[in-house]
C-alpha cells in the first residue's frame, strides 16, 4: 500500500480513503501480502485526474462501481436505453493509431471532460463509435483533435436544445416513452434535411466569394 501510494503521488491515509469509499478494487492476496498492480495505479491516476476536473467523489465512486460490476457503459455514461450508439474500448496504443501526436495528455483530459471518453483500468472506453470514427477522420483531414474536441462540445449543446424542442412537442400532447421513441426517427430526419440544407447554402456562399477573400 506504501509503494502504490508513493507511486500515484497520494498518502496512505488518502488510499485508504478511496479503499473504504470503493473508489479503488481490493487488492490480490497472498497470505498476508496484498499485491497491488498497474490497474490499480491506473484507476488513482484517474481519481485525481478526474478530481482536478471538478468531478466529485461521488460521482467518481459510481464510475468505479459500474465497471467493478459490469454495468453497461452506455449505462454508466448515462445515455440509457434505448441508444443507437455502440461504446468501443480502446487500449492507449489504439488511441493514439487513431489520432497519432494529436493524443496529447490535454486533448485526453478534454475528452474526458466532455463525456466521450472513461476509463477502465489502463483502457479507456469511447462513447460512440460514430463519434470516434468521426473524429478520427477529422483529424485525418487536418482538423486539430483539440478544435474537434471544441465543436463537438458546441454540437452536443445544440443537439440538447434539439431533442427538448422535439420532446417538448410530444410532451405538451401527452406522450408516453414509447411515442417520444416513435418520435426519434422524424426528428432525426428533420435535422439531418435542415443540416444538408445549411450546408449546402455555406457552399454556394463559398463558392461565391472572390479567391482569397
Amino acid at each position: 500500500m506504501e509503494e502504490l501510494a508513493k507511486e500515484a503521488g497520494i498518502t496512505v491515509r488518502t488510499l485508504r480513503f478511496y479503499r473504504e469509499r470503493k473508489l479503488l478494487p481490493p487488492p490480490r492476496r497472498e497470505g498476508r501480502i496484498a499485491w497491488y498492480d498497474d490497474d490499480h495505479l491506473a484507476r488513482l491516476r484517474t481519481i485525481s485526474a478526474l478530481l482536478e476536473r471538478g468531478h466529485t467523489l461521488s460521482g467518481i465512486a459510481e464510475l468505479a462501481e459500474a465497471f467493478d460490476h459490469g454495468r453497461d457503459v452506455g449505462e454508466l455514461l448515462g445515455l440509457g436505453a434505448p441508444t443507437e450508439e455502440i461504446p468501443v474500448r480502446l487500449s492507449p496504443e489504439e488511441l493514439a493509431d487513431a489520432f497519432g501526436d494529436q493524443a496529447t495528455s490535454e486533448n485526453l483530459a478534454a475528452a474526458l471532460d466532455l463525456g466521450y471518453l472513461a476509463t477502465d483500468g489502463t483502457d479507456l472506453v469511447h462513447i460512440s463509435r460514430r463519434l470516434l470514427d468521426v473524429s478520427a477522420a477529422l483529424v485525418r483531414e487536418g482538423i486539430p483533435l483539440a478544435e474537434v474536441l471544441r465543436a463537438g462540445r458546441r454540437v452536443r449543446e445544440h443537439a440538447d436544445a434539439l431533442a427538448e424542442l422535439f420532446t417538448g412537442l410530444a410532451l405538451t400532447r401527452g406522450a408516453s416513452p414509447a411515442d417520444l421513441e416513435r418520435l426519434r426517427p422524424l426528428a432525426k430526419s428533420v435535422v439531418e434535411a435542415e443540416l444538408s440544407m445549411a450546408l449546402d447554402r455555406r457552399v454556394r456562399e463559398a463558392e461565391q466569394r472572390p479567391p482569397g477573400s
